[in-house]
């Protein structure tokens, strides 16, 4: 079965999907795995589920995508309680069947003139920069090189690690990295001002200016910005992306009722070539233009 408005019917599927299982982390992150195949199948980085937390619960929640296994049918997704919707799907357990609508929205899209990809995720903001790093990593012929930056200021949902793999331009002592993409050799940093071990100690945008100035202009016009976090962040991004005249795609965080394109309780102010429009974040987006949604000049 399929559901969504008349321009993305056929698009985006109801599918029962059955808890697999699920992990905690400090500051009460989990990390839940759902075997839905025809979702899994369909979904790509920066796409988003709505998912029934509790059947006593009518409205669903959205939730980002963080990895997907195509052979074995199941997509993995990082979320942080907040309300009462999310603590029930805290205690969802293996072989629970949540009601499932996805993938939902316009994801990434990777620029193969512009290989050098500079992923910045904050806070729930990062699932969808690993799965985009593996997008990339899986495309790896096409020359994408991606650079993973990851803030927090609660304790990260997975053990950090020292990095071995040298990324010129990084500060010295911010060694830690993502455990997973250090295992595919993928380079990441992690930052954060609540003096983890091994971090730079700062807004993940700082350390992402840091090497964005360390490189020349011949390396900079092979770079491209890709960022999903919180609505500062994302215009702190932005900022940063302008200031170094790369290009940058953003993946917005909205409240979501629908989240198909019905109800446009989501909607933001997007710029376009015929001026000002109002953009529906779940299916519109929730992946735009930087420049669109933080114009050069705005606060």
């Amino acid at each position: 079965m399929s559901v969504a408005h008349p321009a993305h019917r056929g698009s985006i599927l109801l599918e029962d999907a059955q808890v697999i299982g699920q992990s905690s982390w400090p500051g009460r992150q989990y990390v839940l795995t759902l075997r839905a195949p025809r979702i899994a199948a369909r979904a790509v980085a920066g796409s988003f589920v709505h998912l029934t937390c509790d059947e006593h619960l009518p409205m669903r929640r959205p939730l980002s995508v963080q990895r997907v296994d195509t052979r074995n049918g199941t997509l993995e997704i990082l979320y942080k309680v907040i309300g009462d919707g999310l603590d029930r799907l805290s205690r969802a357990a293996a072989g629970d069947s949540l009601s499932c609508l996805g993938p939902i929205g316009q994801g990434f899209t990777p620029n193969p003139a512009r290989p050098l990809a500079l992923l910045i995720g904050g806070g729930v903001g990062m699932p969808p920069m690993v799965f985009l790093a593996e997008t990339m990593l899986a495309r790896a012929a096409e020359g994408f090189r991606p650079l993973a930056l990851f803030g927090s200021e609660i304790p990260f949902p997975f053990q950090p690690k020292p990095s071995t793999l040298l990324v010129p331009g990084i500060p010295d002592g911010a060694i830690a990295a993502h455990p997973l993409l250090e295992d595919w050799g993928v380079a990441s940093r992690l930052a954060t001002q609540a003096g983890f071990a091994g971090c730079f100690a700062g807004y993940v945008t700082d350390l992402a200016a840091a090497w964005l100035a360390s490189l020349d202009s011949a390396t900079l016009a092979r770079v491209s910005v890709y960022a999903c976090g919180p609505t500062p962040m994302l215009a702190a991004t932005a900022r940063v992306a302008q200031r170094f005249a790369v290009p940058c795609q953003v993946s917005l965080e909205e409240f979501m009722a629908c989240a198909v394109g019905g109800c446009a309780g989501c909607a933001v102010e997007v710029q376009t070539p015929d001026g000002p429009a109002m953009k529906r974040v779940c299916v519109d987006g929730p992946v735009f233009d930087a420049s669109a949604v933080f114009p050069p000049g705005a606060p």
